[in-house]
C-alpha cells in the first residue's frame, strides 16, 4: 500500500517573526525543508482524474512531479515542471494556488489542500542551489521573433519558441529584465535574485534581451518587421499605466500611485541608505485598494517605518488579495478600515494631511457576484496621513497602439486578441496583461505559451 500521509493540515510553512519582517525587506517564507517536502508531497493521493493539473494555466503534471519528491529525485521533479513552467521559482511563491490547482485538490474535500505551490518551490529552489548543469541550446530552425516586454507572459513566450530553434530577441522598456516581476513584486516576496537566475537561464538557451527599448519610441513594430527582418511579433508589454481616483487633493506632495511607489522600491532599491531613488518615509500610510498590489505596497510603507491603513469599499468577505497576503499584513501590524471609499484627500502647505472617505454599505451582488458597495449618505470617516498610494489597478499603456496600423484595442485598453493571441494585425500576437488587463503572473504565462504555439503555426504555415 502506497505511504500516503492522511493528516488533514499541510506543513506549515516557516517564516520570519512577524514583528522582525515588518523592518526589512528579506523574503517573509523560508521554504520547506526537504523533509517538510516530502512530508508533504506523500499528502499528495495522485488522483486518476488529476483536478489540480486541469486548473493549472500552465498546465503542469502535478502528480508526477510531486510523486518525484516522494521518491527523493527532486531533479526529475523540476523537469517535470519545466515541461510547462518557465519561471517555477517565481510561480511557487506568487501565484494565487488556493484559486487555481490547490482549490481543486481532493484532499481539500475534508482538510487542506496539497500545497503544491510551496512544494514546486521547493523543487525550483533546490535545482537552483545545487545544479550547474545549462540548458541544451536547441538546433535553430533559421526563424526569428520579437518579443515585447521581458514579463511573465514575454519570459514564457520567449522561452518556448526558443525551446522550437527560433532565434528570440526581447524588447524591455526598463534597464533591468523581468517585467513587473521586478519592478512589482516587492523583494521580501520575490526575491529579484530569484527573478535573475529564471532570466539567466532564457539567455543560456539563446534568447538575446535588450533592456532600455521602448518599442513604439525607440524602435516601431513596423521597423522590427521591415528594417530587423523579424517574421512575427509578441506583445507582452504588461499593464502598467496606473489608474487615479479623480478625487480633490491628489496632486498633493504624498501621494504616489501604487507603481511609482513599489517601482522606486523593487527596481530601485530606494529603501536602501546609498540609493540614488528616493522615496519618502512616511509616518502615516493610507492605501486605497483591496487587492494584491495594495497589500504589496502597504507591507513596503510600514517596511519604511509608516503606520500604515488600507481603507476598500468592501468588506473583508470580498477582498480580492490573496489570503496569504492579507494573513500576512495583518500579522505584521497593518490595519485594515472597511467599508470606506476615499472621496478627498485634505492637504495643509501642498502636503497630504489626512483622507476623508466616505462610509459604505454592502448593497445587491454586481456582475462579479460582489455585493456592491452603497453609500450611507452623511457619512465619512477621517484618517490622518502623510502619504496616499493609489492602488485600484493599471491599464495597458496605449503607446503601442499609438504607434501601430492595424491594432484594434478594447474600451478599457486592451489588445484586441483572439483565443490565440492573434490580434487585428498579421503576423502580430498579443497576451498577458497587454490584453485582459492586470491578472495574474501565471495566466500571462499561460497566454505567452499559447501564443508560442500559434506563432509557431503561423511561420511554419507561412513558409510552406
Amino acid at each position: 500500500m502506497p505511504d500516503f500521509n492522511m493528516r488533514p493540515d499541510k506543513n506549515p510553512m516557516p517564516a520570519q517573526d512577524p514583528n522582525v519582517r515588518n523592518k526589512n525587506f528579506k523574503e517573509v517564507t523560508l521554504g520547506y525543508t526537504v523533509e517538510q517536502a516530502i512530508d508533504e508531497a506523500k499528502r499528495c493521493l495522485n488522483c486518476k482524474t488529476r483536478p489540480c493539473q486541469a486548473h493549472c494555466p500552465v498546465q503542469i503534471n502535478i502528480p508526477e512531479f510531486i510523486a518525484e519528491i516522494v521518491n527523493g529525485d527532486f531533479e526529475a521533479a523540476y523537469k517535470v515542471i519545466t515541461e510547462s513552467s518557465s519561471l517555477p521559482a517565481v510561480c511557487g511563491r506568487v501565484c494565487p494556488q488556493e484559486s487555481q490547482c490547490e482549490m481543486k485538490c481532493t484532499r481539500g474535500v475534508k482538510g487542506e489542500s496539497v500545497a503544491i505551490g510551496r512544494l514546486e518551490r521547493f523543487v525550483a529552489d533546490y535545482h537552483n542551489q545545487h545544479s550547474t548543469e545549462k540548458p541544451v541550446v536547441p538546433a535553430p530552425n533559421g526563424h526569428k521573433v520579437a518579443v515585447i516586454g521581458s514579463g511573465p507572459s514575454g519570459l514564457a513566450c520567449a522561452s518556448d519558441l526558443a525551446k522550437k530553434g527560433y532565434k528570440v530577441n526581447i524588447y524591455e522598456a526598463l534597464h533591468t529584465e523581468g517585467g513587473v516581476l521586478a519592478y512589482g513584486i516587492p523583494e521580501f516576496r520575490l526575491p529579484k535574485a530569484i527573478v535573475k537566475k529564471e532570466v539567466e537561464g532564457l539567455k543560456d538557451m539563446g534568447v538575446e534581451i535588450d533592456t532600455d527599448v521602448i518599442i513604439g519610441k525607440t524602435i516601431t513594430i513596423d521597423e522590427l518587421f521591415d528594417e530587423f527582418g523579424f517574421e512575427s511579433v509578441f506583445i507582452g508589454s504588461g499593464a502598467g499605466l496606473p489608474r487615479f481616483m479623480n478625487i480633490p487633493g491628489e496632486s498633493l506632495n504624498g501621494v504616489y500611485s501604487a507603481n511609482e511607489f513599489l517601482t522606486r522600491i523593487n527596481l530601485m532599491k530606494a529603501y536602501l541608505d546609498e540609493s540614488t531613488t528616493p522615496i519618502m518615509h512616511p509616518k502615516k500610510a493610507v492605501i486605497v485598494g483591496g487587492g494584491n498590489v495594495a497589500m504589496d505596497a502597504a507591507r513596503s510603507a510600514k517596511r519604511l517605518g509608516a503606520d500604515v491603513t488600507i481603507v476598500y469599499r468592501r468588506s473583508m468577505e470580498e477582498l480580492p488579495a490573496r489570503k496569504e497576503e492579507v494573513e500576512h499584513a495583518m500579522e505584521e501590524g497593518i490595519k485594515f478600515e472597511l467599508l470606506n471609499n476615499p472621496v478627498e484627500i485634505v492637504g495643509e502647505d501642498g502636503w497630504v494631511k489626512a483622507v476623508k472617505c466616505q462610509a459604505m454599505e454592502l448593497g445587491e451582488p454586481d456582475a462579479s457576484g460582489r455585493r456592491s458597495p452603497v453609500e450611507i449618505e452623511g457619512k465619512f470617516n477621517e484618517f490622518e496621513a502623510d502619504c496616499f498610494i493609489v492602488a485600484i489597478g493599471t491599464s495597458p499603456n496605449p503607446l503601442i497602439k499609438n504607434t501601430t496600423a492595424g491594432l484594434e484595442v478594447t474600451k478599457r485598453g486592451g489588445l484586441v486578441a483572439d483565443e490565440n493571441g492573434a490580434t487585428t494585425r498579421e503576423g502580430v500576437f498579443a497576451g498577458g496583461d497587454a490584453v485582459t488587463g492586470a491578472a495574474t503572473v501565471i495566466k500571462a504565462m499561460g497566454a505567452g505559451k499559447v501564443a508560442a504555439k500559434a506563432i509557431d503555426e503561423y511561420i511554419q504555415n507561412k513558409e510552406n
